[in-house]
């Protein structure tokens, strides 16, 4: 996300006392890598700066002051350009192989080509899928309406890529592996918002980068990465407006006469931040998600809680003395305007095309069926017809329980407990294999040793929020919960691991934030530099160096658990030894 705030690492204001010196149990505890919590100004606390790596890193690059400072500032969209590159060249690598239908899109991929074609979806005839494969050109879109049950907006960008590229693999996965290489950059631009960092933004993408759902979801034309692309774009947009929010309200508190920033109950109470457009923005963006998958409207609720919660603690960071009433007559009404109905009319005009084509399933029930509706006097029929077939939709899918054989409980997610085949091909023959196999499978499965990591950094957010009052942890928590949590109330309901990918990007905050902790605060800045643990501090280098090293070790070791599962994330033929070599839990075959 466009970040506004200046690159260089603000000091304190003039006057501003560094706190407390500390104790001498506390020097003692240095030694073991305890740093104090220093006091913090009113203006830092409002509108944290960015922080800055070390000039002792540059030293030992040999760089030059003025060359590293150029760096620095290209850094911001450097670094995460450079990840996003990276992630993309291996979301499009043979994208078009598996040359197969392969496992919903035979749902998602023909009703795409008939929404962007006609208008609405059609009802296809079974087994068309190898006909469509060998000659897409012989193969008429049906005109009869086809009864789909997730609203239109995932199917139109699918169509995008078709449009594009012709009715094929490589057509039909075009913008969802887009949209899931731009996810990469949009997640390293919100960790560098979201821990004032560009290494740990950088570190974030790079985490989503070489995540195997992630990475398989980006590759396959289905619906849930779209969604998981729109919330996350939504949680950008909110960041950011919070960070502006917050920089208006620093703006107007008053500064007193050692040019010091002070609270202001009034100033925290009565100002009104007027236009927020990345609110609105945000607003859309869930809109689109809703209109993907309904599964986006708890992420609607949940994301729409969070922003109003901001306000409240932005207004008594800035001396409000009741900040939930301040909230409550100044800022819940816009916050609602400029999300709830934005995104319920979003989802609306997404349903334009079975709207004006008067083609579509349902589309005429209210004249046929519904005539004698009490309401008809009040609604026209387009919109009784929508109404009526949402009705329809919801009911199948809550009644959804017919066993499947990859259907998993969310409770085992986490862990990957029963991942989703989508593809999977036999060859005997193979020599190269004890058993004469060689196999090609394309698995929906996160990269193990970063889920199970995020187990653990998940339990490090909670710890974070709850005792350290830390709002970046309450946020990760909060997209983990919205993605993840309404699944849990349809236990009944046949689902699966991959429509975790929507809550993907929040493990891998999660887990940056772990690193983060393990690595430390950079010496010589910040609250070691305030605690006099600078660069010439043994204990402190001697800390960072070590929490480094840890952190390098994760992130290598998870980029080669990328690397060992490649195969099952793109189909690549391996010989059946070490096919079976991957299956690591019985619960994968």
């Amino acid at each position: 996300m466009t970040s506004t705030a200046p690159e260089t690492q603000r000091g304190h204001d003039a006057g501003d006392p560094l706190g407390e010196q500390p104790t001498s149990w506390q020097r003692r505890l240095r030694r073991f890598g305890h740093v104090p919590r220093p006091e913090t100004s009113l203006r830092d606390r409002l509108d944290p700066p960015y922080t800055r790596p070390g000039r002792q890193v540059w030293s030992v690059l040999a760089i030059p002051p003025h060359v590293a400072d150029r760096l620095v500032r290209w850094s911001g969209w450097g670094g995460p350009l450079l990840v996003t590159l990276v992630a993309g060249l291996l979301r499009f690598w043979k994208l078009d192989q598996p040359h197969a239908v392969i496992f919903d899109e035979t749902y998602y991929a023909k009703d795409a080509w008939a929404l962007v074609n006609q208008g609405y979806e059609g009802s296809w005839p079974k087994d068309v899928d190898k006909q469509i494969l060998n000659d897409p050109s012989s193969v008429p879109i049906p005109t009869d309406p086809g009864y789909v049950v997730h609203p239109p907006v995932g199917k139109w960008i699918i169509g995008f890529g078709e449009q594009l590229f012709g009715f094929t693999p490589f057509g039909w996965r075009f913008m969802v592996a887009v949209l899931g290489t731009i996810s990469v950059l949009l997640l390293c631009r919100i960790g560098r918002r979201l821990f004032r960092s560009t290494f740990l933004g950088c570190l974030a993408g790079l985490l989503l980068a070489v995540d195997g759902l992630h990475f398989v979801m980006s590759r396959t034309a289905l619906l849930d990465l779209i969604v998981m692309f729109f919330v996350l774009a939504a949680f950008g947009c909110l960041v950011v407006d919070r960070d502006h929010a917050r920089r208006r309200l620093a703006a107007a508190l008053p500064v007193d006469e050692e040019g010091v920033l002070r609270p202001n109950a009034r100033v925290a109470e009565t100002l009104r931040l007027g236009w927020r457009p990345w609110r609105l923005a945000a607003g859309v963006m869930l809109g689109l998600a809703f209109a993907t998958k309904w599964n986006g409207l708890y992420v609607l609720a949940a994301f729409g809680l969070m922003t109003v919660l901001w306000d409240v603690g932005a207004r008594r960071t800035a001396g409000a003395v009741h900040p939930y009433q301040a909230v409550l007559r100044r800022d819940l009404i816009p916050a609602f305007v400029s999300t709830v109905p934005v995104a319920i009319v979003t989802y609306i005009v997404s349903w334009t095309g079975w709207i004006v084509t008067d083609k579509g399933y349902y589309r005429n029930w209210a004249a046929t069926e519904g005539k004698d509706s009490s309401w008809s006097w009040l609604f026209p029929d387009w919109l009784r017809s929508l109404w009526h077939y949402e009705n329809q939709v919801y009911d199948f899918h809550v009644g959804l329980t017919s066993g499947h054989t990859y259907e998993s409980n969310p409770w085992s997610w986490l862990v990957l407990g029963r991942p989703v085949s989508y593809f999977y091909e036999e060859q005997t023959g193979c020599t190269q294999s004890s058993t004469g196999k060689c196999a090609a499978e394309v698995l929906a499965i996160g990269t193990p040793l970063l889920w199970w990591l995020a187990c653990f950094a998940l339990a490090h957010v909670v710890w974070r929020w709850f005792f350290r009052r830390d709002w970046r942890a309450g946020a990760i928590a909060c997209g983990v919960v919205a993605g993840w949590l309404p699944w849990f109330f349809y236990q009944e309901r046949t689902i699966f691991l991959f429509y975790a990918v929507v809550f993907v990007p929040f493990l891998c905050l999660a887990v940056t934030m772990l690193l983060g902790a393990i690595a430390g605060p950079a010496a010589g800045t910040g609250a070691r530099a305030e605690l006099g643990l600078t660069t010439d501090d043994p204990t402190g280098e001697r800390r960072r160096t070590l929490g480094a090293i840890a952190v390098g070790v994760l992130v290598l070791l998870i980029i080669w658990n990328f690397i060992y599962f490649w195969p099952l994330f793109t189909g690549t033929q391996i010989p059946e030894d070490l096919w079976r070599d991957r299956m690591w839990l019985d619960t994968w075959v």
